[in-house]
């Protein structure tokens, strides 16, 4: 399967405060993996959970992804992952009749 655009949802299932963590680092260290395009966080609301959707070049980038960052970091804080990949190609033009900014050319 040759998928272009790749969508990662991943949550974090702690109980951190956003304002608890020092993403600065976070980023600088997300950004050293091959395909990665943009991560928008996410903080859940009265949950405390701690999460992202991204954007990847392919399903493997997004796999190494995973294995090399949010698999060993779900070890680190103790807490469950939660991560689901979405074919971004295939709702291409859905998302473009709704003004995506992943979207745009």
């Amino acid at each position: 399967m040759d998928i272009k655009k790749v969508f990662l949802y991943a949550e974090f299932q702690v109980s951190m405060h956003f304002s608890e963590i020092d993403w600065a680092p976070v980023n600088v260290q997300m950004n050293s993996f091959s395909g990665l395009k943009s991560k928008t966080w996410l903080s859940g609301i009265n949950t405390n959970t701690v999460g992202g959707f991204y954007e990847f070049d392919s399903i493997a980038n997004a796999q190494a992804y995973i294995d090399g960052l949010l698999v060993p970091f779900a070890a680190q804080i103790n807490g469950n992952l939660s991560v689901k990949l979405f074919d971004g190609d295939i709702t291409r033009d859905a998302s473009i009749g709704m003004c995506s900014p992943y979207y745009v050319d």
